[in-house]
């Protein structure tokens, strides 16, 4: 389980900007207050010049990460710098963990889900849920509970 000194260290795909769906990540991660983790991406990092200064350097912010989470809309923007990325963690042997279109229900791009070992819906549990079964293959049995007032 992860806890504030064993956080699930974790990477969000970037291309060296902070986007919506980058920032929606976090607030979904944070939004049960009770999940612990590392962010090792740094978007907001200069970006180097050279495509090689560059790979090294999403090399050196994803070698100590457990999990990839991919978003589909850094995809679209630059397709080579993602595909880079999910196929360093697939050679790190990091699991993939892809979001979906955020307010779209157009599919995937067919490199995300062929390299995703799990797509997940845009919705804090699920992706806390998906993160922890990936990260460190923890089953995570939930029951909710909804109580009745009888009239």
């Amino acid at each position: 389980m992860s806890t504030s000194a064993n956080p699930i260290r974790l990477f969000v795909t970037h291309n060296w900007l902070e986007n919506d769906d980058y920032s929606r990540v976090f607030e979904y991660l944070e939004a049960l207050g009770t999940f612990y983790y590392k962010n090792t991406s740094l978007p907001q990092a200069q970006r180097p010049a050279g495509r090689e200064a560059e790979r090294e350097e999403l090399r050196r912010q994803m070698a100590p990460c457990e999990v990839v989470i991919v978003l589909p809309a850094v995809y679209r923007a630059e397709p080579e710098l993602v595909l880079f990325q999910m196929n360093f963690a697939k050679s790190a042997d990091r699991p993939l963990v892809a979001m979906e279109n955020f307010g779209s229900d157009a599919p995937l791009p067919k490199p995300i889900e062929d390299l995703a070992e799990e797509v997940c819906a845009w919705n804090a549990r699920e992706l806390i849920d998906a993160l922890r079964r990936q990260a460190r293959h923890q089953e995570t049995t939930r029951w909710d509970s909804i109580d009745f007032k009888p009239d």
